[in-house]
């Protein structure tokens, strides 16, 4: 235990460390209330005094909800070391939520918005104060949930911070290596001596980089083998960029670098919000700082994305689900053109539907006439000119699971089991978008249909109408005479227009039939749609696949806490901390077929421990599932196909 005059905590409590201090989870001893402290160590005593009191000053400057609170300064009895008592967050880091499997491919777009929305808030008070960050990353980014469970970022670890004017300069360099200026990168990771000053801009460079990691959850800059292990092809990806790129790899050892000019189609944000923020993520990771953005422009366009409205436009055509950011003063016509950019179809030819009415959306109203939209009752969109629509653009989950190491290590089967769930749940997520877009298409079409079938009813009557007014003037033998005309040339007359009126009620009649016909082929529709949307109200995959997730969740969790374990051997006698199971267990295979979308894996003990279903007795050594299809037979264990039966079971747990 350890303690200052005011609070106390364990050395077990552990929260994060650096090079200079460490941050515990403590307590107030009166009050109880959770803080955090971070004490420095002896190192950080090494550093010229007003760099080490630099921190306690900015934080003291500061006074932001997205920003840690410091509550106050004390030291430590014994050793007088200096303890900074700050703001608690319960939640963790940025990072560690990107390191959650279910973010392995980045956040979902409300909660990547949230992040937006806090970072670009709390770096505004910043340069408000001429405060320049020098290390921000997603692991110097807290969550807190507030009272209504919504999520708040905070800035923290001011340990780098200083004060800095937009034209001033500074030598020293600070930072982590992945989220470095490529300037400083140059000096401070490759050792090179030069004698470049920086400016306010490599906050922005940071800033950048921590987005690109928040919307994909990945780097985006990563030579062959990881940035950490081939520097100077790291330093030459981030130099050599062309101008709007935003991502650069090598894939092969001393292969060429490949770049990327848009987010990977694994990114969970939608067209809409991607077509606002790749530009400013082009402009300010852009490592001349003539041509990078200043922090200006950057909030006037990172607060133009915020400001704008969504709206949900699910395309018919396309069976998928849109999300348009607009402004609520700009007019109906640029709405139109934004759909245009999503779907092709273009705004002459936009038909919309609202909750089965049609929708006629006026060009040059405001948008704030556009009915309020959810991704559950979205405008929907159908065209009556054939189009080749954009479909659904999405990757295979299956070619995203890792490869299996055949060896026992435990750093790296923890690898394959994040990895393995990572690409369920993109599974996951891409089964509940087709789910959904089957749903919202099959709602529109027999939204469509029954504005036909009405459309129907109404031309009928309209025929009928006109059949019976025909029928009643054919029935008429009586003509009145015309001044001056003969009697002759007006019967003539009358019966040419008899004929006529004898061939419009032949026509009407036909097409009284044709619309009869219709309305009764269209009600047949409409009952077969209404059926299989009972079939996609009853389809389980979804909550099939989510059970497998959950099983596949546990294996995790337990190699995460093996992992974590000090003092661990990580050798044959203790692999992975399940003992139940054989190192040689195919986890790759099993993981991979249970987000098979018709058959559910099952694998079970074949030697007939207490748990195994198919088991009758001990020692039996054989499987005694009703309709096992053998997928691999092992000793002692048999991993078995079996078909649907309504529910996930993965009996090795």
């Amino acid at each position: 235990m350890q303690s200052t005059v005011n609070y106390l905590w364990h050395t077990d409590d552990l929260l994060g460390q650096g090079a200079t201090a460490s941050v515990y989870k403590a307590r107030n001893k009166k009050s109880g209330e959770l803080v955090a402290v971070k004490v420095f160590n002896t190192a950080s005593y090494l550093r010229p005094h007003e760099v080490q009191v630099r921190e306690f000053e900015v934080l003291r400057k500061l006074n932001h909800q997205n920003i840690i609170k410091l509550f106050a300064v004390e030291e430590m009895g014994g050793s007088r070391q200096k303890v900074l008592v700050m703001e608690y967050c319960s939640s963790g880091s940025l990072l560690s939520v990107l390191e959650s499997p279910e973010n392995a491919f980045g956040l979902p777009e409300d909660e990547f918005l949230v992040v937006l929305r806090c970072v670009v808030a709390g770096m505004n008070h910043l340069r408000e104060n001429g405060i320049v960050h020098r290390d921000i990353k997603p692991g110097n980014i807290m969550r807190l949930v507030g009272e209504e469970g919504q999520s708040i970022y905070k800035l923290t670890d001011f340990g780098a911070a200083r004060e800095l004017d937009d034209d001033e300069k500074f030598v020293s360099v600070y930072g982590t290596e992945e989220y470095l200026h490529p300037d400083m990168y140059e000096r401070a990771v490759l050792r090179k001596p030069q004698q470049k000053a920086f400016g306010v801009a490599v906050d922005l460079w940071s800033i950048g980089v921590t987005l690109y990691h928040a919307a994909t959850g990945s780097l985006p800059f990563v030579p062959f083998g990881g940035p950490r292990r081939n520097k100077e092809i790291m330093y030459r990806i981030t130099t050599e960029k062309p101008a709007g790129a935003i991502a650069g790899t090598q894939r092969l050892e001393n292969g060429p670098l490949e770049w990327s000019y848009t987010l990977p189609v694994t990114c969970q944000l939608s067209m809409g919000l991607q077509s606002q923020l790749v530009p400013i993520l082009g402009n300010i990771l852009e490592v001349e700082q003539a041509k990078c953005w200043g922090f200006d422009q950057f909030f006037a366009e990172t607060s133009d994305i915020l400001q704008r409205v969504v709206v949900h436009v699910f395309s018919l055509p396309q069976a998928v689900m849109h999300h348009v950011y607009i402004h609520a003063h700009n007019t109906i016509a640029i709405f139109l053109e934004a759909v245009y950019k999503q779907t092709n179809v273009a705004p002459q030819h936009q038909e919309y539907l609202f909750e089965g009415h049609l929708c006629v959306l006026e060009p040059s109203l405001s948008a704030q006439h556009i009915a309020h939209t959810t991704a559950s009752s979205p405008l929907t969109l159908f065209s009556m000119v054939s189009e080749t629509p954009k479909g659904l653009a999405f990757r295979d989950p299956a070619l995203d699971i890792p490869k299996f190491v055949p060896k026992v290590d435990l750093q790296a089967d923890y690898n394959t089991a994040k990895g393995v769930l990572g690409a369920g749940f993109q599974a996951l997520r891409l089964a509940q978008a087709l789910l959904a877009g089957q749903e919202l298409m099959l709602r529109g079409l027999h939204w469509f249909v029954e504005i036909l079938q009405a459309t129907c009813r109404r031309t009928l009557e309209v025929t009928r109408m006109a059949l019976l007014f025909l029928s009643s003037s054919l029935g008429t033998e009586r003509f009145s005479n015309v001044p001056g005309v003969p009697e002759i040339q007006e019967l003539k007359r009358a019966a040419e227009l008899r004929s006529k009126l004898r061939t419009l009620a032949e026509v009407l009649s036909r097409c009284s039939h044709n619309i009869t016909e219709t309305k009764t082929t269209l009600s047949k529709l409409s009952s077969e749609l209404m059926k299989n949307r009972d079939q996609v109200h009853e389809d389980r995959s979804i909550q099939q696949i989510q059970c497998c997730l959950d099983k596949m969740y546990l294996i995790y969790k337990q190699f995460k806490k093996s992992r974590m374990r000090p003092g661990e051997p990580q050798g044959e006698q203790n692999t992975h901390a399940l003992p139940s199971l054989p190192p040689s267990f195919p986890w790759v295979s099993w993981l991979s077929l249970t987000l098979h979308p018709v058959a559910l894996l099952e694998a079970h003990y074949a030697g007939g421990a207490p748990w195994c279903p198919g088991a009758s007795g001990l020692g039996q050594g054989r499987c005694l599932q009703a309709a096992c299809t053998p997928v691999r037979d092992m000793k002692p264990f048999h991993l078995c196909l079996l078909p649907h039966r309504g529910s996930a079971e993965a009996w090795m747990l």
